[in-house]
Parts: C-alpha cells; sequence; structure tokens
C-alpha cells in the first residue's frame, strides 16, 4: 500500500470507511494511472475486473462514484483525496462541483484555512504551501493565476482548487444562453472553461452527485476532459417515474445502516405518546400535539445536552427542531401558530425560521443566513420550518427533534426525514441515550413507521420512545454545582446559558463589596499558581504560614488596581484582612488533591511477547478464481474476482508478514523476528490441510483479516518497561471542579438525611441540606450512596464527591484511556478517605478491580508525598451497598472494606 495513504490516514483521522475509501483510490490509481491519455473504455475494463460492481463510468472519462452514508464526513474525504492525489501523483488542479448555493458556500468555508472545518487541518505540506481556491465568485481574478506557465516560481501557488455551483450553470443553460464560466474573460484572454478543459492534470470531484446526475448543465462536464472523476453521494441512485436508477460506477458502498452500528451517526427514534389513538382528532389538532410535543422534548435535550458539555468540559451544544410542513402555504401556518401567543405563550416567537422557496432576495439572504448560524449558541433560532429546500449540504450536527407533518409513505419519510439529523456534535457518541438520539415525533405514523424500520431489508433499526403524558409535562434543568468556596469568593460558573442555574444551597459571598471580592479573586488566583510548586506549597495548610501569607500579600498589593479614586466616596478594602480572609477559606474549604504522576526514567521499550497463536477457528476454503457473495440485509450480488492486480509475495510468510506491518503498532525493524514466527505457525496451519498452491490463494485473499486475527492475538502479549520509574507530584493541591446535573425546573434539593419515595429512579433526584460537603447540592445513584452522606456528615471534618477530572486516575491503557471518578473523598482528623460504594454483585467485575488497582496505587502515591510535609495518609474503602447503613462509623467500615496499599 502507498505510504502516503497511512500518513493521511493519521494525520486526518479518517474513519474505517473513509481510509477503505482513500485505500482504494490507491488502488485505482495503480490500475488506471490518472493522465489525460487515458481510453476510458479500457479503464472501464480493467477497474471491472476487480470493482465488479462497476459497469458503466456513465461519463466520457473514468468516473467512479464512493456512496457513503450520511454523517460519516464525505468533505474531509473530499480533502483526503486532494491530497493524496497531490503527494503521491503530483496532481495540483482539482475542479470541485456543488448542487446548490448551500453546499458551495460551505465547501467554500471548509477549503479555507483557519476555519472551524478545514479539511487540510493537521496536513503540514499544505500549511506553508496553501492550496489556492478559486470560486464562481472570484475566478476571474484570482484564477487568471494558473494560467502561466509552472516553471515560473513567481506565479505558480501550488495546488488550485476550483469550487463552482452547478445550479448557476443549469439554470443559464435552461435560459438558452452559455453559462458564465463559458464566456470569454477579457482578463485571462481565453473562456476559463476552455483553460480547465486543457490542463493535463485535472480531477473533478462531485458532491452530493445524485442531485446533477440528469441536468442539462452537469452534461458539459464532459468537455473538461477530467483525468479522473470522484462522486460522493449517500444516495446513489435517481429517482424517476419508473422508480430508482441506481448509479452504475458505485466502487464503494458503505450504507447507513452500517453507520449505525459503527457508531458514526446518531441513533434515530420514532417517538410516539403512550395510548395514542388519533381517532376522532382533526388533523390540525394532531399536528399542534405533536409540534408541542416536540418542543417539550426539545427541551429535555437541550438540557441533557448542557449537563453532558459540562460534565465533560465540551463545548455547549444547542439543539433544534425541525418541522416538515406539506407546502409553503402550510409553513406560513406553523410559522404563525408557533409565533403565538398560544403557542407556548410566545416563547418561541423570535426562536423559529421558516425556509423554503416563499423567500427571495434580501428575505432568502436572512433566512440562509440563520440557517447556516443554525449551531451557533449565540443564534437563537431553535425551530426549523421547512418544505423541500433543506436536503444535501446542509451539514449540521445539532438536530435533535424532527416532526414531520408532511404526507409521505413511511420509507420517504424515515429516509429523507433522518438524513439532516444524523451527525454527531461530539464526533463520537457519548453513551448517554438522549444525546446520542435523534428524535422524529410521529404519534399517527408510529406503527407504519416502526414497521418499515424492521422491514428484512431496512436500511435502519429504529429505537422506540413512548412518553407518558406526564413526562411531557415535566421540565428540567442544567444545575451547575460549583464549590462553596467559588461561591464564597463571588465565582460564577463559565457558558451560563438562559437554562441554566447555579445552586449553592444559601450560600453567600464571604465578602460583601465588589472591590472585596476583586481582591479575593485576585488572591485565590495567586494561590492557584502555588498548585504547580508543591516544592514550596505541598498542602494549603502552608497558606497559614507567615511567610507563605505574606508572600500571597505582596503579589495581590501589587496586582490590585481599584476601580476608582478614594475621592470619588469608595473606600479601599482592607488588602490584608482580604487576603488572611481568602487564604483561611481555602485552608478550610479544600482537601488536598495533589496531581500524581507516574513518569518513566530514562528509555521506555516495548514490545510483543513471542506466544503460540490460537488458530482453531481458522479453517478457510480455498476460493475459486470467482467468489459469489450474497449480501443477505441488501441481497446484493458481489463477485468478487482474485489474483489481478494482487501482489505476489515470495514466500508464504510475507503475506501474513505484510499485512501487520500496516498496523501502527508494529515495526518491522524491532518486530520482524516475532512476525515471522508468527507468519510461519499461520502457514503451517494452512500446509496443514491444503496444498501449497491453494494455501497461497488463502493468504493472497484473506490477508487483511488473517493480519487483523493475529494482530489482536499480540495485544495480549504486549509489554512495555522503562529502566526506572519515579513518581512525581506536578501540584500539592488542585482546584475542585463544578458538577453539571439534569433535574427538575420546579423541585427545590430534597434533604439527605430523608429517603425519598422512589429509589428506584435515584438520579432524579438532586439532594441539599449538608454542612459537611465541600458542596451545596449533590446527586446519589443509590440510595445506598445517600445513606454514605449521612455518615460523612456525621464522622468526617468535610467530604465531598469528585466531578469528572479532578483526580485524573487511568485505570487501562488504550486509545480511551478511561478516568477513575472516585464516588466519594473525606477527610477526617488524621486521615483522607477515598470512598468507592458498589452494588455486591459487582465487587469482583473486571472493570472494579481495575479501577481499585488504580486507586491504591494512587493513594499509595498520595501517602508518600503527605508524609514528606507531615500531612495526612490516603485510605481506599471498596464497600459493598449492603453494607452501608446509617449507624455504621467511618472506623468501622474501615475496618472491614479497607484495600491496602502495600
Amino acid at each position: 500500500m502507498n505510504h502516503h495513504v497511512n500518513a493521511i490516514a493519521g494525520r486526518l483521522s479518517l474513519r474505517p470507511p473513509q481510509r477503505q475509501s482513500l485505500e482504494i483510490l490507491d488502488r485505482i490509481t495503480e490500475i488506471i494511472p490518472p493522465h489525460k491519455a487515458t481510453d476510458a473504455a479500457e479503464a472501464l475494463e480493467a477497474i471491472k475486473a476487480e470493482f465488479p460492481t462497476v459497469t458503466d463510468f456513465e461519463r466520457d472519462f473514468p468516473s467512479l462514484c464512493f456512496a457513503l452514508a450520511t454523517g460519516v464526513g464525505k468533505t474531509r474525504l473530499m480533502g483526503a483525496f486532494i491530497t493524496y492525489l497531490h503527494l503521491a501523483h503530483g496532481i495540483d488542479n482539482f475542479f470541485v462541483l456543488a448542487p446548490n448555493l448551500t453546499i458551495y458556500n460551505k465547501l467554500i468555508a471548509d477549503f479555507t484555512p483557519n476555519t472551524p472545518k478545514y479539511v487540510f487541518k493537521g496536513i503540514a505540506e499544505f500549511a506553508t504551501d496553501v492550496p489556492e481556491v478559486i470560486t464562481g465568485d472570484n475566478y476571474e481574478t484570482r484564477g487568471a493565476r494558473a494560467q502561466y506557465d509552472r516553471s515560473s516560481d513567481l506565479f505558480y501557488s501550488g495546488v488550485h482548487i476550483n469550487i463552482f455551483n452547478i445550479s448557476k450553470i443549469n439554470s443559464e443553460v435552461r435560459g438558452g444562453r452559455s453559462p458564465r464560466i463559458k464566456r470569454l474573460s477579457e482578463y485571462i484572454g481565453e473562456s476559463y472553461f476552455d483553460y480547465l478543459a486543457g490542463l493535463p492534470d485535472l480531477v473533478l470531484l462531485m458532491d452530493e452527485s445524485h442531485r446533477y446526475r440528469a441536468s442539462a448543465g452537469v452534461r458539459a462536464i464532459n468537455e473538461l476532459k477530467p483525468v479522473l472523476g470522484l462522486e460522493l453521494t449517500a444516495t446513489p441512485f435517481i429517482e424517476t417515474n419508473r422508480g430508482a436508477v441506481a448509479f452504475k460506477n458505485v466502487i464503494l458502498d458503505y450504507p447507513l445502516g452500517r453507520a449505525m452500528a459503527d457508531g458514526f451517526v446518531k441513533e434515530p427514534a420514532v417517538v410516539t405518546r403512550k395510548d395514542f389513538n388519533p381517532a376522532g382528532m382533526a388533523v390540525d389538532e394532531i399536528e399542534r400535539l405533536k409540534l408541542e410535543d416536540g418542543v417539550r422534548l426539545h427541551e429535555g435535550v437541550k438540557v441533557e445536552l448542557e449537563t453532558y458539555a459540562r460534565e465533560t468540559g465540551n463545548p455547549i451544544v444547542k439543539p433544534f427542531v425541525l418541522v416538515i410542513a406539506r407546502d409553503t402555504t402550510h409553513a406560513g401556518q406553523l410559522m404563525q401558530l408557533i409565533q403565538s401567543e398560544k403557542f407556548f405563550d410566545g416563547r418561541y416567537a423570535h426562536k423559529v425560521i421558516q425556509v423554503d422557496s416563499s423567500r427571495t432576495g434580501a428575505e432568502e439572504d436572512e433566512m440562509i443566513e440563520r440557517l447556516l448560524k443554525v449551531e451557533l449558541t449565540s443564534e437563537p433560532t431553535e425551530i426549523v420550518i421547512h418544505v423541500n429546500m433543506l436536503k444535501e449540504g446542509w451539514d449540521v450536527t445539532n438536530l435533535y427533534t424532527i416532526v414531520p407533518l408532511r404526507a409521505a409513505n413511511a420509507r420517504t419519510l424515515i429516509e429523507q426525514s433522518i438524513g439532516r439529523g444524523l451527525r454527531l456534535p461530539f464526533g463520537r457518541r457519548t453513551g448517554v441515550s438522549s444525546v446520542d438520539r435523534l428524535n422524529i415525533v410521529a404519534h399517527d405514523r408510529f406503527q407504519e413507521i416502526v414497521e418499515e424500520a424492521n422491514r428484512p431489508n431496512s436500511t435502519i433499526r429504529l429505537q422506540q420512545v413512548i412518553l407518558a403524558p406526564e413526562e411531557l409535562q415535566q421540565k428540567t434543568a442544567t444545575v451547575v454545582s460549583q464549590s462553596r468556596l467559588a461561591t464564597k469568593l463571588g465565582f460564577h460558573p463559565e457558558q451560563m446559558t438562559a437554562s441554566t442555574s447555579v445552586v449553592s444551597d444559601g450560600e453567600a459571598p464571604a465578602f460583601k463589596t465588589s472591590e472585596e471580592q476583586k481582591v479575593a479573586q485576585i488572591a485565590y488566583a495567586v494561590i492557584r499558581k502555588l498548585e504547580n510548586q508543591p516544592g514550596k506549597l505541598p498542602s494549603v495548610t502552608y497558606l497559614q504560614n507567615p511567610d507563605v501569607r505574606e508572600a500571597v500579600l505582596r503579589e495581590v498589593a501589587a496586582q490590585y488596581r481599584p476601580a476608582q479614586l478614594d475621592l470619588e466616596g469608595v473606600c479601599r478594602p482592607d488588602i490584608a484582612a482580604v487576603v488572611a480572609r481568602t487564604t483561611d477559606l481555602v485552608v478550610q474549604q479544600t482537601i488536598d488533591i495533589p496531581r500524581i504522576l507516574v513518569v518513566p526514567k530514562g528509555e521506555v521499550r516495548s514490545g510483543f511477547k513471542p506466544f503460540t497463536l490460537d488458530l482453531s477457528k481458522i479453517n478457510y476454503q480455498a476460493p475459486s478464481e470467482e467468489l459469489w457473495v450474497q449480501h443477505l440485509r441488501t441481497n446484493r450480488l458481489e463477485i468478487i474476482g482474485l489474483g489481478q492486480g494482487s501482489i505476489e509475495e515470495n514466500r508464504l510468510e510475507d503475506y501474513v508478514v505484510s499485512g501487520l506491518v500496516d498496523f501502527d503498532d508494529i515495526a518491522y525493524d524491532e518486530h520482524a523476528d516475532l512476525l515471522y514466527d508468527l507468519a510461519r505457525q499461520v502457514t503451517a496451519h494452512f500446509l496443514g490441510y491444503l496444498s501449497e498452491g491453494d494455501a497461497r490463494r488463502v493468504l493472497r485473499m484473506y490477508q487483511k483479516p488473517l493480519a487483523a486475527f493475529v494482530h489482536v492475538q499480540m495485544q495480549e502479549h504486549y509489554w512495555e518497561e522503562a529502566v526506572d520509574y519515579e513518581v512525581v507530584v506536578s501540584r500539592g493541591f488542585t482546584e475542585l471542579k463544578p458538577s453539571a446535573f439534569t433535574t427538575s425546573a420546579s423541585e427545590p434539593p430534597l434533604d439527605f438525611r430523608t429517603s425519598p419515595a422512589d429509589k428506584s429512579n435515584m438520579a432524579k433526584y438532586l439532594f441539599g441540606g449538608f454542612e459537611k460537603c465541600l458542596y451545596g447540592v449533590q446527586k446519589f445513584q443509590s440510595d445506598a450512596e445517600r445513606k454514605m452522606s449521612v455518615i460523612l456528615e456525621r464522622e468526617a471534618l468535610k467530604w465531598f464527591r469528585p466531578a469528572k477530572g479532578q483526580f485524573q486516575i487511568f485505570y487501562k491503557r488504550g486509545a480511551d484511556h478511561p478516568e477513575y471518578q472516585p464516588d466519594f473523598v473525606a477527610e477526617t482528623a488524621d486521615v483522607i478517605y477515598m470512598l468507592e460504594p458498589k452494588a455486591a454483585n459487582q465487587m469482583t467485575e473486571e472493570e472494579v478491580l481495575a479501577k481499585r488497582d488504580a486507586a491504591v496505587k494512587w493513594c499509595r502515591h498520595a501517602s508518600d508525598h503527605a508524609r514528606s510535609y507531615g500531612g495526612k495518609p490516603w485510605k481506599y474503602l471498596l464497600i459493598p451497598h449492603d453494607a452501608i447503613a446509617e449507624n455504621m462509623t467511618l472506623a468501622g467500615l474501615e475496618g472491614r472494606f479497607i484495600v491496602k496499599c502495600g
């Protein structure tokens, strides 16, 4: 495989289907090198021999379609294609076709440096020699540079990417005039179209190509005479009066069902009401109910998204609702309803836009601008009404609720509706159901949609959400629980929104005037800087040392600038008194949590231990020269030819080794002996029941899955060692992080001493009333955890439930590198406890034990650090839920459930 494929896939973080597409392009350029003189008929025969799904280019030049489901990342793949063709084959000229203004503008933005979704981010070669983007609006001036001879470095600028909107060409063709792109330009002296057609290396990329397959204007692209065409679409067929006509040049098909199964998009769910019966209900009554329920659902999703963002440190995502209207008249009626006082008291009057063909001119421009900004939290739109305009290219990640009010069969309703809402806002699934789900509110079509989705050949499987009316009426909110210390110092959480509230359980700032708060916050910032100097300040108790307090006072005095002069009647605060009070608060309202790093000293070595492969389940049979593969889900027949273009290895073992070295964690020079030992085991296994010729065919045919099979077993024998390790304490203490919770907007926090009536759903309750907790409110996952808080309020000096990222204890090796978040931390007169209540039947689970071991190791290092300055040791308790009762003491729990730190 070309080394450029691995490099580009790594730099652009390509997903498996994107990488597979790039691998196919690499292979295609081997079969038919991209040259102007390529004979299209001969090229087709060569491609068909290896990729039998391609039966016709459907162009006068080689053109291939990559059919990737919406949300997988077609624009990024275009960037990967361009990068590969430039680096591997020296191609500099590209022509990108967009089917409409929305996609045209999006493509220009995505190919422009320093934009959020820049497609070449990470490509070093394009960081210094930035590709020039030439558009349908500026080609008469910017494109002129490209006509100069390449030998002149003065004018030649490397890669040129021409982006044009095909809809403009189509409209001008229908008007009977030559499209503007074909008109002569006085500036460059020839038509830009003819100039492009004369280039020896022009590659054509067609985004959402199904949108203009049959249009008159697009036939002009044959005259461009590109060396290669690359088409991208999620729907590789054209709708005609005779039904769907499939493309004949599809070389990769990665449908929506696979994208869902692989976790690259949201999970769509159809939503209805419990016991809903539309019989006897008027159409407008059903529509209003669906709209209202959609908005209620939307408000809950909005809270869940904000809670997740705050818990994980991600930017807050503002979701919106898409309402699909029958026609422009109906859209206008829905707009009036949503803007009226009758619809939730007019709260959405300024949060709704209507997007359809009835808008022209300035109104259309404003509509498109608001639509393009719908992902921004600063943009007020939360409801979008549309008829037919929002199809391909509307590249948003924050659509979470769809309310279809247009008559359509179930298949069309599913496929067209969900296509716009599948993209994930955080780039991956989160594990939080409501954050990973796309809701389709279809009360009256629920059963029909479910049956369609459950058809054996359906491309998707839908979840089902059935809501009780009382659930729809209940409002939720995101609550930020910051530490009592932060509240006393007058701090406020970042990224506050209208739906966010801060709960401090009655805690008031410790400083009354704004100037005193200003001094206190400066003092705290100075103390925070001392976190990184554990040698000078190993614990917050050292803030009571006169020398340390004096040093803090000097720094605060140097930084403080009063808002107004004394002569204007503002009293200058007593800086020394405020600093002393601030340091006392920090000591009282903090538990010392050091930041501990275990780092290698000297060279780190790693590798794989020799082992015997388990090949008992491998029983491949020698294939014939042609395999027929019947896809059960789609009934698509795939014919795989063998031997054409395959690399013939000298030794059988080389098939296995060449497959293994493609993995990032395998270096041939370091692992060659082991690789050939494993390869010999594989070949010996096949030669045990196949002839050498048949074994060669099996190894050639199944090279990739065999390499993956061996690689998985290698992971079990991975080793890593350093000459020595040292424990580094980078911070003596760390700031208490805020937590975020989703809770009822109308119910106040419950008293932690009282068990709620519904113990099966503890996570929905917020508890308060604490005196020794370092936060005003807390949430518990079980009643046993609530009982633990009662014990801690009685037994501890101070305690809290840590937020994500507070400790940074990691318990597994691997890409996800999961973090352990202890349930409780409590400080007593002579010890600091890390406490983990756990269901009795989970005590011996592998993950629980892995977390336990990581926590015990952390406690040992933290105790060593505490010992260096006379601090308190750390102890780890793993406690079964059924052993927690309010009459238990911490000493009693320690005696039974302490895990020794060794």
